[in-house]
């Protein structure tokens, strides 16, 4: 049974800020004044949705979701970014580095404020724009911060003291876990022209030893991705260019590394770039979408292993619902918009629907419902967004008016307790027909053969369907089994058994008559099989062939085995 919560939906275009109550209700949500103006910038909530914060003008506003009263109120700012701390507490912002003739040496551009009064807690320089957010463990007892290629810590929000540091490695890029209490850290070091780059795992603040290191070759960018539990990362790299020139999008990698100091790489079953990676919820499996159109969808387990197919087909996106047991699958960008919905426990496919021309999709917090819309600059017309059931019934479409432009869409965030896990069916709910028009999903046929039975075909050779993987034997395996194989072939050669003359089977003239006693029954039928053997090694020493030793050895033990034969049937 689906939550009957209604989730506020904010969005910010070119004529300011406004809000609405999401489903089952469409309406809008007064307890908000629409903010007009034309310079609003950024809109974020906090992780959980405590606070609301926008910058509209020089001044970033804090809003309270509780009551949506205004907490606190920083004017005067130049701020191109801003983010929340885990629970709120504090509210970082970034602005351009500027250096004047009277400032040659810059004015601190990274600043943190506290989220309640709006006060000014600490400066930091940070001049470039890439990787200027620092990072905070999910309890906010410590804070890092990356200067150059060093990263430094602070504990308990005293940001007067430097904890420790890394300076050894020449960090490129890093990522804290979301563990509580126990800290993880995940760093990229650049290798050198014609040496590869390391990843490395260290438990803070131990970082003279490190849990894990895995090298890899072809990695100018790395992504990392810590599961929910903190105890497991995917290590997504990435080059600009491929100078093979087998791929536009660069040369790209998976790897695996866990607390318990376990790598792995992730093998693809198909040629191509990596479109998308993401944890399940659950922490027990992870979906990548890769390969060259039609693009491949495969679930793996924690040992790098697939464990399920979900086939090819123009997708290019991976979003787990919050409760991951709803996977939605997405082709965007320059592909056409189609959704796959998955029941990610079952493996079974819920339902498909198309979203054309969409540039965002997000899950409400619920896990039954998610938006798709059209968002500038990506898209400068048709802007718009759209509610959707699990089910593929489209519930709710708003289109923008010509003259303004959608900028984001964002449902209000909650704490992951509020709402049950969606009970999957495969009923589809009422929904609503879209405004646009729908492209024909009839392939086109020529007059000449629209009378005629329809040929089916695959365009590709390499379409498949759903279906559950194992493990595929190693190249080692299959070659043990093919010599295991010919060994027993030659063995059975050398015995005289299991061979065929002229496409009958050579059988002596020996019968046996079996007592009904198993083990005396079955000692019979292995006498009677060693003296048909027997008697074709005869028929072909009679022939002329040269028998072996041990050949000719059995056929020495051929009164031996009719003695046997006389006292078992006595």
């Amino acid at each position: 049974m689906e939550s009957l919560v209604e989730i506020p939906i904010f969005t910010r275009s070119s004529s300011g800020i406004k809000a609405l109550i999401g489903p089952p209700k469409f309406q809008e949500f007064d307890q908000v004044s629409p903010i007009e103006s034309k310079t609003c910038r950024t809109l974020i909530f906090s992780s959980v949705g405590s606070f609301l914060a926008h910058i509209t003008g020089n001044t970033i506003t804090v809003l309270n979701t509780k009551d949506w009263s205004q907490v606190s109120n920083i004017p005067n700012t130049k701020v191109y970014h801003i983010a929340f701390s885990p629970k709120g507490t504090y509210l970082l912002s970034w602005e351009p580095f500027t250096i004047t003739k009277e400032n040659p040496e810059g004015s601190p551009n990274l600043k943190i404020f506290n989220t309640l009064t709006g006060e000014l807690t600490k400066t930091f320089i940070h001049k470039k724009q890439s990787n200027w957010e620092p990072q905070w463990s999910e309890d906010e007892k410590l804070f890092t911060h990356q200067v150059n290629n060093d990263i430094t810590f602070y504990e308990e929000n005293n940001f007067n003291r430097i904890v420790a540091r890394i300076n050894n490695h020449k960090v490129a890029s890093y990522k804290l876990s979301p563990n509580v209490g126990t800290y993880f850290l995940l760093c990229h070091t650049l290798g050198a022209p014609g040496q590869p780059s390391v990843g490395r795992l260290f438990k803070y603040p131990k970082f003279d030893e490190q849990i894990a290191a895995k090298s890899f070759f072809q990695a100018d960018k790395v992504e990392f991705l810590w599961n929910s539990k903190g105890n497991n990362a995917l290590v997504l790299t990435s080059t600009d260019v491929d100078k093979t020139g087998s791929s536009y999008y660069g040369k790209q990698g998976l790897h695996f590394i866990g607390l318990n100091g376990q790598t792995a790489m992730v093998t693809m079953s198909k040629e191509g770039p990596i479109y998308s990676v993401q944890w399940s919820p659950k922490n027990h499996e992870f979906c990548v979408v890769y390969g060259f159109m039609p693009a491949r969808a495969t679930i793996f387990n924690l040992k790098c292993e697939p464990c399920f197919e979900l086939g090819s087909a123009a997708r290019n996106s991976i979003y787990y619902n919050p409760h991951g047991n709803i996977l939605l699958l997405g082709g965007f960008g320059n592909l056409r918009g189609h959704i796959e919905l998955w029941d990610a426990i079952n493996k079974k496919k819920i339902e498909e629907c198309e979203a054309p021309d969409t540039t965002l999709l997000q899950w409400a917090p619920d896990g039954a419902h998610f938006l798709t819309a059209t968002t500038a600059p990506r898209l400068r017309t048709a802007n718009g967004f759209k509610i959707w059931h699990y089910s593929g019934s489209l519930l709710h479409e708003k289109q923008w008016p010509q003259n303004e432009e959608l900028y984001e869409v964002q449902w209000t965030p909650y704490p992951k307790t509020i709402f049950k896990e969606p009970q999957i069916t495969l009923e589809k709910v009422k929904g609503i027909e879209p405004s646009q028009p729908q492209v024909s999903k009839q392939v086109y046929r020529p007059p000449s053969a629209r009378n005629r039975p329809v040929v089916n075909f695959r365009m590709h050779e390499d379409d498949d369907g759903p279906r559950k993987v194992g493990n595929a034997p190693s190249k080692t395996a299959l070659k043990n089994k093919k010599k295991r194989k010919a060994k027993k072939e030659k063995q059975q050669q050398s015995n005289g058994e299991g061979e065929e003359d002229n496409g009958d089977k050579v059988v002596s003239g020996v019968q046996i008559n079996l007592t009904g006693d198993p083990e005396v029954d079955k000692k019979l039928k292995n006498i009677k099989k060693k003296l048909d053997a027997i008697d074709k090694l005869k028929r072909e020493k009679a022939a002329g062939r040269t028998l072996e030793t041990n050949q000719l050895t059995k056929i020495e033990g051929e009164a031996d085995l009719l003695k046997e034969l006389e006292q078992l049937t006595v």
